[in-house]
């Protein structure tokens, strides 16, 4: 069977003759001009490695990495990013969000191909159970099909920090936050679950009680999977593990740099960095504009400021014409722009 690769790049020459010299490998290649074109045939193919631009319209490959690694059913294909040498200093950040290795453009055809098949190898003991190719992705429908449905309408709690873990969720339907609520009221959100997330399993394997809350933020459909046939099913397919475990190692990364940026980012750059993380979760990123559907109080709690800083610097980004407002609707009209605010 042959290896299936993603090359995820806007320059249609680079994109076009990479795809010839894989195909010419035996590689069964499939191309995307951006990043949500590529977060999409990742999904839809599940390719045994991404080939990804970093700097890119619409989605770049930052936000193609991050989002991919939140998905439990692409957490663990192995990702190169592809970088020009100005961008070299840039590719800690991917590093540490993840990355597997990169390609400095320009490359030669041994240099692809090397480390193509490099990193194949590196990822084959983790791709495959028993010597034999698996099918990863029939492996969580199976797991989800262990798992009972239950609808919830937009605003309620799902789970409350210090409950007992009986379930892991998975979200067929809807959007769903993470949060942590202190004395005073205040709440920090944590993360943001779109359709097709797992969430509520960092509990299950530490084996200690839920450290925060859980809340839809839409009108939801789960799936509950017990504790018990999660686990089993785990200890039974090592691809889906490691999969868990990649998508683990991200949430704490995650979570990690959500610290740092309240350490070091100002509150506008926190702001206009919510507003994409929105924009890229729960929206369509075209012609370099989005248009999102939340509250002051959740963008609040994702910032980690009061909702009337918010609303202040919401203002701003008004009048610098960088955003509409219309009610909880908020237009970003310029996504590059937001990206590139300055801590």
């Amino acid at each position: 069977m042959k290896k299936k690769v993603l090359i995820i790049e806007d320059n249609d020459d680079i994109r076009e003759s990479t795809a010839e010299i894989l195909s010419l490998a035996d590689y069964e290649t499939f191309t995307a001009s951006n990043g949500k074109i590529g977060v999409e045939l990742a999904i839809k193919h599940h390719p045994h490695l991404i080939l990804c631009d970093i700097m890119m319209p619409e989605l770049d490959g930052y936000g193609v990495l991050y989002l991919l690694h939140k998905n439990p059913q692409t957490a663990s294909i192995p990702f190169i990013f592809i970088t020009a040498k100005s961008e070299r200093a840039d590719m800690r950040k991917g590093m540490e969000m993840g990355a597997d290795d990169y390609l400095t453009k320009p490359f030669d055809d041994i240099e692809l191909l090397n480390a193509i098949e490099g990193r194949l190898k590196k990822s084959k003991t983790s791709g495959n159970f028993n010597g034999t190719d698996i099918d990863t992705q029939s492996l969580f429908t199976e797991l989800i099909k262990k798992g009972k449905s239950r609808v919830l309408a937009n605003k309620q709690l799902i789970y409350v920090e210090e409950d007992e873990p009986n379930h892991v969720y998975y979200l067929k339907k809807g959007q769903v936050k993470t949060y942590k609520r202190f004395k005073d009221g205040r709440e920090l959100s944590s993360a943001l679950y779109q359709a097709g997330d797992f969430f509520g399993y960092e509990s299950l394997f530490t084996e200690r009680t839920y450290e925060d809350n859980a809340a839809t933020l839409a009108d939801c459909e789960l799936i509950l999977i017990p504790k018990s046939a999660f686990t089993d099913y785990l200890y039974q397919h090592q691809p889906l593990s490691a999969a868990f475990i990649r998508l683990l190692s991200g949430s704490v990364r995650d979570k990690e740099n959500q610290m740092l940026q309240l350490a070091y980012f100002s509150v506008r750059k926190r702001v206009a960095d919510a507003l994409i993380q929105v924009a890229e979760k729960f929206s369509t990123i075209e012609n370099d504009s989005a248009t999102i559907k939340i509250s002051r109080d959740d963008l609040a709690a994702m910032v980690g400021t009061a909702s009337e800083t918010v609303s202040r610097m919401l203002a701003d980004f008004k009048e610098e014409k960088l955003i509409e407002k219309s009610g909880n609707a908020i237009k970003i009209t310029a996504v590059s722009k937001l990206k590139n605010i300055k801590q």
